[in-house]
């Protein structure tokens, strides 16, 4: 049975908050609380899907390797998010890995409780469709995005998305919570450790971003986000700096994409 510790975790994640007391101490009767160290795996691709999951601290980091042996980061998990739903989609193995980033901690349920799992908390269940909608949506415009867009939009693209799931004001803008290093970037957008390296140099010039070790900073949304949809500036204003790149952000918390 998880700790009193879980259950308060539980408490403050939008996924537990509609349930009851009994309810949730109903489904936590299978639950086995687990803590992953940073780099710790919590299952690797192709092994049996035992187990179904739910983070309640830190972070983690899903990565698929291709038939041809390179490595795709696919998202990052949240606290209050599912994952290792191999068995709501029926599928017998896991088709990632799952990584920490961050020292994190999860409850694990195990693949045989599912059915009773979402048949008696239909909330639960309905959290865990929304969910894998979701991500086959996202799945397609990643897709989308490969076979269509250059890669300074695709990598303007993933670090916008990023800042919308996980930014936390800082001082000098709005930076991304967990450890990210610039070639996890190139392998969530299909480009090179160079290429990234180079944009954001380019982007850090220009007050876009600040980045260092596994950290990056948006300064400046409205300029990342011009550059995520190639938009062209204006012609009576292109020499302008200022207006090409957007002022960098002073004030983190009025940055819009902060309360997403």
């Amino acid at each position: 049975m998880p700790s009193p510790l879980c259950h308060a975790l539980l408490r403050n994640l939008d996924l537990f908050r509609p349930l009851s007391d009994a309810q949730l101490d109903a489904a936590l009767q299978e639950a086995v609380p687990c803590r992953l160290e940073v780099g710790e795996v919590a299952y690797r691709q192709g092994a049996a899907g035992a187990h179904f999951f739910v983070l309640l601290h830190g972070c983690l980091k899903v990565a698929q390797l291709t038939s041809d042996g390179e490595q795709v980061v696919v998202r990052y998990v949240n606290p209050g998010d599912m994952f290792g739903l191999a068995c709501a989609m029926r599928q017998s193995t896991y088709p990632a890995t799952v990584l920490a980033v961050q020292e994190s901690v999860c409850l694990a349920w195990p693949a045989s409780a599912w059915e009773n799992f979402t048949a008696s908390h239909p909330q639960l269940s309905a959290i865990a469709l929304q969910t894998m909608g979701q991500r086959l949506q996202d799945a397609h415009l990643r897709i989308q995005e490969l076979s269509n867009d250059e890669v300074e939009q695709r990598v303007a693209r993933a670090i916008l998305r990023l800042i919308q799931q996980s930014g936390e004001p800082m001082q000098d803008g709005i930076g991304i919570s967990f450890p990210i290093t610039r070639q996890d970037v190139a392998e969530m957008t299909g480009t090179t450790l160079h290429t990234v390296s180079r944009l954001l140099s380019d982007w850090k010039q220009r007050g876009i971003v600040t980045s260092g070790r596994k950290r990056i900073v948006l300064r400046s949304p409205a300029a990342l986000a011009r550059l995520s949809e190639n938009a062209q500036p204006a012609m009576d204003c292109a020499s302008c700096l200022s207006c090409r790149d957007g002022s960098p952000a002073v004030d983190p918390p009025s940055v819009e994409l902060a309360a997403h």
